[in-house]
């Protein structure tokens, strides 16, 4: 998720996307992504297992930020929020 692309990234493991992205949206969680007002889901991707989304969480984690905007880019590069494509 992204505030836009000069903002913040957030970066999360949910097993049910749709509805933890709502949640972010409405700023139902304190924390993070409301602090930051981080609403737009502009990349992810689907895994069947939850061990391998788990370990692909931990790894962007330690991306550079640069990386991380390419990965998006790649993608999305006009950054739209793909909340309504779930």
């Amino acid at each position: 998720m992204a505030s836009e692309k000069n903002g913040t990234l957030y970066i999360g493991f949910s097993s049910d996307l749709k509805n933890r992205v709502n949640k972010h949206k409405e700023g139902a969680y304190d924390g993070f992504t409301k602090k930051y007002n981080v609403k737009n889901l502009v990349y992810y991707e689907t895994y069947g297992e939850v061990g391998i989304a788990i370990c692909k969480e931990k790894q962007l984690k330690k991306w550079k930020r640069e990386w991380k905007i390419n990965l998006i880019e790649k993608d999305n590069p006009g950054w739209r929020d793909l909340y309504n494509d779930l």
